[in-house]
């Protein structure tokens, strides 16, 4: 029987994750030793209460309230507590100390990852975050080592399964957005405050990290894009079935050329059109999925769970058993390529497409005026579909699908419509992916 070296293994957080690392850690020690060449010896997990109840019944000796006591006596920190503090602290702390750290921490990473990762190169230590971005999906990995080489152009990924949920249900169910939520919270998938998750906070965080990673370059969160679902309508979402598309809310990181031919990138969170037969539409429930679109490799897709204790505690595995393998190899970790330094660019300089769904008065000249606003701003109708079916008497829907055009046009376009005394309302304003 082969004997290893132990790599001491703090744990920091016993939530739904954190107690998952640990019954796993303790359950297959043997086996996560011969794939890490390298004993996992779990010395000890950081709680607030030591006497809480919790779902998986542990050793309590494990348990400690002193988190700094314990890091200084890890080789490897693993942080799953969420949010910012105490997180930030801790997180340095054990990098200063000299430990590599594994975390799933979006709020942290989104927020202070250039530090963290400046701390970590300073050391030599090394920062793992498989699980932040997409649950048990690999997708931090391929990014940062398996397209290395390539050149990334686009990143489309459904990064949220509570929202992912509660679209899926008004698209296949036909439930109201209020209904579809209650049934989500019912289910465990929403949490009491869901606002992180319907208004987009959460999917922002992630598209921060992807954004960072797939261009090498520091993405700030406060440089995302971020609109939520909670303006998305049963009728829209009939709607945009009935034409072939289905609505997802997607984080998009994508390469883009300004006007003064610079290369920069943009972020954003939004509400889209999916057409039928892209890959994304076919997510269903809490899943989910990221699309990468590279140069040389081509169209690629990632799908799986995005949550889930146990399915995220494989993410963790997996990094907790590279880190092993380093202290076994020995050598300083290896830095965040951010060296490309690219600007990221606003919202307003995207090129996309819209659906803009007007209620407007049934009177001759509507067309016309509104066609007017379009050319105004410069962006030109694709499609036009009106109709005075489910309308109050007097007045109609206008369906207007444009052409590819700026986003800043476009805004300006919609705002131009509010004040249009034939517009008495802007319904929706939906994107199309692709665009």
């Amino acid at each position: 029987m082969i004997e290893y070296r132990n790599v001491r293994v703090a744990l920091l957080g016993a939530g739904s994750v954190g107690s998952q690392v640990a019954r796993l850690l303790l359950e297959h020690a043997d086996e996560l030793a011969s794939r890490a060449g390298a004993g996992l010896e779990l010395v000890g997990i950081a709680v607030r209460d030591v006497d809480a109840p919790r779902d998986v019944d542990l050793p309590r000796e494990l348990y400690t309230t002193d988190a700094g006591s314990l890091i200084l006596g890890a080789d490897i920190v693993v942080e799953l507590i969420g949010g910012i503090e105490p997180a930030r602290t801790l997180v340095l702390q054990a990098l200063q100390s000299g430990a590599d750290v594994v975390t799933g921490n979006k709020a942290l990473l989104a927020t202070h990852g250039p530090e963290l990762f400046a701390v970590a190169e300073q050391v030599g230590a090394q920062l793992y975050y498989e699980a932040a971005v997409a649950g048990a999906i690999p997708i931090i990995r391929p990014l940062h080592d398996s397209l290395a080489g390539d050149r990334i152009e686009r990143i489309m990924g459904i990064v949220n399964g509570t929202t992912n949920f509660i679209l899926d249900l008004m698209d296949r169910q036909g439930s109201t957005f209020e209904d579809a939520l209650a049934t989500a919270t019912e289910l465990g998938y929403a949490e009491a405050d869901p606002t992180a998750d319907i208004e987009g906070y959460d999917a922002a965080q992630k598209a921060a990290i992807l954004a960072s990673l797939a261009f090498h370059t520091s993405v700030p969160l406060a440089a995302v894009h971020r609109e939520g679902i909670t303006s998305v309508t049963i009728e829209q979402v009939r709607a945009a079935r009935k034409a072939g598309y289905v609505v997802k809310i997607l984080a998009t990181a994508e390469r883009l050329t300004d006007e003064d031919g610079r290369e920069g990138v943009s972020a954003r969170v939004y509400p889209a059109l999916v057409p039928e037969s892209h890959p994304l539409a076919s997510v269903h429930g809490a899943k989910n999925a990221v699309f990468v679109e590279a140069e040389a490799a081509g169209d690629l897709m990632f799908y799986g769970a995005g949550a889930g204790g146990v399915e995220t505690a494989s993410a963790v595995l997996g990094d907790l058993v590279s880190a092993a393998r380093r202290h076994v190899i020995g050598g300083p970790g290896v830095a965040e390529s951010t060296q490309s330094d690219l600007p990221v660019f606003p919202i307003g300089t995207v090129r996309t497409r819209y659906q803009i769904t007007l209620h407007v008065t049934d009177a001759p000249g509507v067309l016309s005026t509104v066609a007017g606003v379009l050319a105004k701003h410069g962006v030109s109708v694709e499609t036009v579909e009106q109709t005075t079916a489910g309308a109050p008497e007097g007045t109609a829907a206008l369906v207007i699908g444009t052409h590819l055009a700026r986003e800043a046009d476009l805004a300006d376009t919609v705002r131009t419509l509010r004040g249009e005394d034939v517009v008495l309302d802007v319904t929706s304003v939906l994107r199309f992916v692709g665009a």
